[in-house]
């Protein structure tokens, strides 16, 4: 069978890692968890933002991303529970703190889907992986199979249970329920 694959690139990207909140330093994920996957999928088509389609990924078979390298980046963030209360001036936010955080440089997204609709409707839409200031432009379309797609070099996370796969963090499309993945690694995902 073939799928409809849509480029997309960009100058930066940035997925958060789940593990990394109060790190003090992180660097960007290399691959998209299945929650990450259906944001995307929900922002190219928000008739798939229903209740009954919560928790499901539909129309994105498969995915692969690739990148040619880790920019450090400075961010500025706030401590959990860091918050005092001051009855005359408000509250205030103490305990801030910077983080290193790695971010992809000029990456590289590919998102497989099963029909040409899809494909035409995705290639009209820029999306982002993390953070919505890192946008991803579409390029183009390609008529692939799934052995072709397996010659395009990058990461994929293969969705798949506790028992088959590492946990990758929390849904927040599903009741915070636990995600779990294998990592697969296709020729040399850091481009030069």
């Amino acid at each position: 069978m073939d799928l409809y694959i849509v480029k997309y690139s960009g100058p930066f990207g940035f997925i958060k890692p789940w593990t990394a909140v109060r790190d003090s330093e992180t660097f960007s994920q290399q691959f998209l968890t299945p929650s990450i996957v259906e944001g995307i999928e929900k922002k190219l088509f928000p008739e798939l933002l229903r209740q009954e389609y919560m928790g499901k990924i539909l129309k994105i078979k498969r995915h692969r991303l690739n990148y040619q390298g880790i920019d450090i980046q400075q961010e500025r963030t706030w401590a959990k529970g860091g918050f005092s209360a001051n009855k005359e001036k408000g509250i205030w936010k103490t305990n801030m703190g910077i983080l290193n955080r790695g971010v992809m440089l000029n990456p590289n997204l590919y998102l497989a889907f099963e029909n040409k609709e899809d494909a035409e409707i995705a290639l009209t839409q820029t999306i982002c992986l993390c953070r919505n200031e890192d946008l991803l432009f579409p390029e183009e379309i390609q008529q692939l199979s799934n052995q072709k797609l397996d010659e395009i070099d990058g990461f994929e996370l293969i969705f798949s249970d506790a028992e088959n796969g590492f946990k990758v963090g929390h849904n927040r499309f599903n009741n915070a329920s636990e995600m779990y993945g294998m990592l697969k690694v296709f020729g040399n995902p850091i481009r030069e």
